[in-house]
């Protein structure tokens, strides 16, 4: 009867437990779920909200119309450049009146003729040379103010031409640094953009590892609890089946997993007990000590019922009470999901 209680509250745990961690897994499937969603609501609306592709030198202007024509300003300084002709006239008069006075002279002083053509030839050449000086005053003069007015049209063009220059390159420089400054905007946002995109794929992948986490843990809890059942089950079997401690008969128990066999993976599940009680073993050797501390022996039970062959395993008197089941007949058990002890037969 003490068995059939123990297995029926085996059985309930199990159940219990199985029951509460697969809720606890399907919650957390259910929010990685809700993670995975707003993860890529959130990143097709930053793809939705992405800047178009734009030319930033799409509003260049043509600046050429900055250029002036300039050639009004030219001019030709020797265009208005007139002759001396006042300098001829002077010598005209002078040669006249040099002659009347020669005459004048002649007259008055009886001299003969040839004395007063050279008097006039001299006073004539004077004249000339006199005339000749102001002449070419007159043109040097004339020349220079050419000169000047020529250097000036020049150096007023050369000034025109470099306020042109000046405004056009300011012009193409005002567009360089307007269609620089639209590419780095553009650039920056899609940086931005790629940045927050890489953050929701991250936020995307990561709820998708927690919800495949989530739904392997149900399944774990599931199995759990189902080999939770057949471990109670199989111990109420062999209790039932290996009979009371009565006469010379063997003991009631096994505490095997399934069916009194092993276990397809000893140590590695709950509820795997097996018989340890080191009154029921034989032939008990040590053969090392676990990682915990623990000691490992090998052995065979004294009772069939319990398995045939050599075992490895522990003794349920070196080993911490809370691993310690009883079993119906007051033999000790250890749960071996709880040790780092593997129970095999070897």
């Amino acid at each position: 009867m003490a068995a059939i209680t123990a297995a029926a509250i085996g059985v309930g745990t199990s159940l219990i437990g199985g029951a509460v961690g697969s809720h606890q897994a399907s919650q957390a499937a259910k929010g990685a779920r809700n993670d995975a969603r707003r993860a890529k609501a959130e990143m097709d609306a930053i793809k939705a909200a992405r800047q178009p592709i734009t030319n930033p030198y799409a509003t260049t202007t043509d600046v050429s119309g900055l250029a002036k024509d300039l050639s009004g300003m030219i001019s030709n300084p020797y265009a208005n450049l007139g002759v001396a002709t006042q300098a001829a006239e002077m010598q005209f008069e002078q040669a006249d009146m040099a002659l009347a006075n020669t005459l004048d002279t002649l007259r008055a002083t009886g001299s003969s003729a040839g004395g007063a053509t050279a008097l006039a030839q001299a006073a004539l050449q004077s004249k000339k040379d006199i005339s000749a000086s102001i002449e070419q005053q007159e043109a040097a003069n004339e020349k220079l103010r050419a000169q000047g007015e020529m250097e000036r049209n020049q150096m007023k063009m050369a000034e025109q031409q470099r306020l042109q220059s000046l405004r056009m390159s300011e012009a193409q420089r005002i567009q360089a640094a307007d269609a620089a400054g639209k590419q780095f905007m553009f650039a920056a946002q899609e940086d931005r953009t790629n940045a927050d995109l890489g953050q929701s794929a991250g936020q995307l992948a990561q709820a998708q590892q927690n919800q495949a986490a989530a739904q392997a843990a149900q399944a774990a809890a599931i199995g759990g609890a189902i080999s939770g059942v057949g471990s109670a089950l199989g111990g109420l079997a062999g209790s039932v089946g290996g009979g009371g401690a009565t006469g010379g008969g063997a003991p009631a128990g096994g505490f095997s997993s399934i069916g009194g066999g092993l276990p397809a993976a000893p140590g590695a599940g709950v509820g795997y007990t097996f018989g340890s009680d080191r009154r029921l073993k034989k032939n008990i050797k040590k053969i090392g000590v676990s990682p915990k501390g623990l000691n490992i022996y090998s052995f065979e039970y004294k009772y069939k019922n319990y398995g045939e062959g050599i075992f490895q395993g522990v003794m349920s008197d070196e080993v911490p009470s809370n691993v310690i089941v009883k079993d119906g007949s007051g033999y000790d058990a250890v749960d071996y999901s709880l040790i780092d002890v593997d129970f095999k037969k070897i």
